[in-house]
């Protein structure tokens, strides 16, 4: 029987179930028996070995999140580059350092491999004859193997790991799986021993997914609430607005985007991803002494400035992504401290998400007569609850939002701020976050 689930839930993966029948391959039936028997053994073990490759190219937000999710279900994540060193050059020029190369990787077993899409990250892991050693060998001995937006058809089907599966990919590269395997539009298609999903707006779904692939029903509810994801997967975004004002800027938009030690990596990459998409000059600036921070999720990121020299420049946004340690770095720094302020008083806009509103926000004055929201355990911290509960608020010029799977949502609102909701909806279509 072929397994088809679509990822649904709002705080947990209710997942729905279309049994098909399939006529099985001896291969494709020893292999999924194999699969089912790790599964069985699985439920004995806590430890999940899990590797992700990165590559020049690869889309940061897909990479950035899968990692980040299944790390807070407690997997052991591996994240290896398939270049010759270990910092890459993902998509819209973020900076991602992995913690080896995939040459150190090809004698350890992994209960998951998860590859990114992006392109040409995808070709990339294509190209790479260690890893497609390494998946192949999952594949043949039964362990489970995901894929997202372009690497379901570009690696894996190249690879020849999709036959007589069902899968999903991006859109533009349905036609190219289905020459490779049982094409289908699924958020999520989970088929035996394979997950694939569509792209960077599918991607939290994707995560949470393979935690229940790797942990169970249980542990994927446990770890997907407090993201926050949203109930409705591919419905437009909306916003809670008050004091209605037009955001301007000259020649730009010109946007910092702080981060630090204990950031939220989830939440910085997708800002600085949808923002630089956007055609945002976006600024990532360090507040360590290093350009290189080590996240929340311990995933390493690489700024383009130290705080220092950003400061020097003035800005048309400043946003600031949340993580508890990140926003108290934040919260500790006088001179970013210094430039929110000057940003408020110069009425341009400024904002946070999830630990920062609460923690640099509200305690500098930032959030004086104004509406927002913040972390939900941490909204008891603001002055004015009243918009709480919205996943995200804009008064005036300043916006606000809850956490992780909120980013989404943020980011696009702020696009729709800086130019149009038209722009920020056929983003949002074009990342598979909204349906066409």
């Amino acid at each position: 029987m072929a397994i088809s689930r679509l990822v649904l839930g709002p705080f947990s993966p209710l997942l729905r179930f279309s049994l098909t029948p399939t006529k099985l391959t001896p291969q494709l039936h020893s292999r999924r028996y194999r699969f089912f028997s790790i599964r069985a053994a699985m439920a004995s073990s806590p430890a999940r070995k899990v590797l992700v490759p990165v590559a020049n190219g690869t889309e940061p937000l897909e990479a950035v999140i899968t990692i980040d999710v299944l790390r807070r279900a407690g997997a052991d994540v591996t994240v290896a580059s398939v270049e010759n060193h270990l910092r890459v050059d993902a998509a819209h020029q973020i900076k991602i350092v992995a913690d080896s190369l995939i040459s150190d990787c090809e004698d350890t077993v992994f209960d998951l491999v998860a590859l990114p899409g992006g392109m040409p990250g995808a070709t990339n892991f294509r190209d790479c004859a260690v890893l497609e050693n390494i998946v192949k060998k999952q594949a043949a001995d039964g362990r489970l193997y995901a894929a997202i937006c372009a690497s379901p058809a570009v690696v894996l089907g190249s690879w020849g790991l999709l036959k007589g599966l069902k899968a999903t990919c991006y859109p533009s590269f349905m036609e190219q799986l289905g020459t490779t395997a049982t094409a289908v539009e699924s958020r999520v298609q989970i088929d035996g021993q394979v997950v694939t999903s569509r792209g960077p707006g599918t991607t939290l779904e994707f995560a949470v997914a393979l935690v229940e692939q790797l942990y169970g029903k249980e542990k994927a509810e446990e770890v997907s609430a407090p993201l926050l994801l949203r109930s409705n997967h591919g419905h437009e975004y909306t916003i809670a607005e008050y004091n209605q004002e037009k955001w301007t800027f000259g020649d730009g938009p010109r946007i910092l985007v702080p981060i630090a030690n204990g950031t939220e990596e989830m939440e910085a990459v997708m800002i600085i991803d949808i923002l630089r998409r956007a055609k945002g000059k976006v600024v990532v600036a360090s507040v360590e002494d290093k350009l290189e921070i080590l996240a929340s999720r311990k995933v390493k990121l690489e700024a383009d400035l130290l705080l220092d020299e950003a400061a020097e420049q003035s800005y048309d946004l400043i946003v600031l992504p949340g993580g508890l340690g990140g926003a108290e770095a934040f919260a500790k720094s006088e001179k970013l401290i210094n430039l929110l302020k000057n940003q408020r008083e110069s009425n341009k806009p400024y904002g946070a998400i999830c630990a920062s509103p609460a923690l640099v926000l509200e305690p500098h004055g930032l959030l004086k007569d104004k509406k927002a929201t913040a972390f939900p355990a941490l909204c008891d911290k603001l002055s004015d609850k009243s918009e709480i509960e919205n996943r995200v608020v804009v008064d005036g010029n300043l916006i606000t939002s809850r956490g992780p799977g909120t980013t989404m949502e943020f980011s696009l609102a702020i696009v729709e701020k800086l130019f149009c909701r038209d722009i920020a909806v056929r983003l949002g279509k074009t990342m598979v976050f909204i349906s066409e």
